[in-house]
């Protein structure tokens, strides 16, 4: 089996971001300072700066429009602290058609805590930026040993929550203006992730799945499109995510 390599060599992979048909420059570049909002379920930056994001004459809030799946707690990048994106990310005009499931390779880390999962999320933004020389992280969500999810990618949130666009990422060679991208913190070739772990991945899924319209069907493993080992044994519990995310949209 191969050894492990190291954090960065991972990280760095060999994702492009390709060129998407869809796309539309947004400013999501603002600091993580003027992101800032109420808690962690917040919608996150809004497409455009300066104004309130409404549909109808509602103004938008930090909660999706009800369904069969409750809303998870998702920390947004203000919240974990990200720092702004090197230049602005671009939209896809469209809704994604699958979730790609990857682990991050890192080592198999004990503390559960909050707090560990909002420094993983800025070690890995870090890797992404001044490793890779991408303009944010990869990945639109990342899910730690301990269950927490946060934002990845600037403006991946706010999507989500709105259900009609998607942020363009950098975790999936050809797939990155059609996939959503959930990185869960581990390495997993050779060991289950934690239960924590894992019910948290079905819950993100499914919320996912219906805010998109995505069915449950269309959750894929790296390894599917890409030569890797990523996501190791969570790969060969697809048929498992997959029925239990189906269970919970009903």
């Amino acid at each position: 089996m191969p050894l492990p390599v190291s954090r960065r060599s991972v990280l760095r992979g060999a994702v492009l971001l390709g060129t998407a048909g869809a796309l539309a420059p947004t400013p999501f570049g603002g600091s993580a300072a003027s992101a800032a909002a109420p808690g962690p379920q917040s919608a996150g930056t809004a497409p455009t700066t300066g104004s309130t994001p409404t549909t109808g004459s509602a103004p938008i809030t930090g909660r999706a429009a009800l369904g069969r799946v409750d809303q998870p707690v998702i920390a947004n990048c203000a919240t974990w602290g990200a720092r702004p994106p090197s230049s602005p990310v671009s939209v896809v005009g469209s809704r994604p058609n699958k979730i790609i499931v990857h682990h991050t390779a890192f080592p198999n880390s004990t503390d559960y805590s909050l707090a560990h999962a909002y420094a993983n999320s800025r070690e890995i933004q870090d890797l992404h930026m001044d490793g890779n020389g991408w303009l944010d992280s990869g990945q639109h969500f990342t899910n730690s040993r301990g269950g927490h999810l946060t934002e990845g990618r600037h403006g991946s949130l706010y999507a989500l929550l709105h259900g009609q666009t998607m942020v363009q990422g950098a975790h999936c060679v050809g797939q990155n203006s059609q996939a959503i991208g959930i990185e869960n913190d581990g390495i997993y070739v050779d060991v289950q992730p934690p239960q924590a772990l894992w019910d948290s991945l079905v819950v993100f899924c499914a919320f996912t799945c219906q805010q998109y319209g995505i069915p449950a069907s269309q959750i894929y493993g790296h390894k599917d499109f890409a030569s890797t080992q990523c996501p190791g044994l969570l790969h060969d519990r697809l048929p498992e995510l997959r029925a239990a995310v189906a269970a919970r949209l009903g």
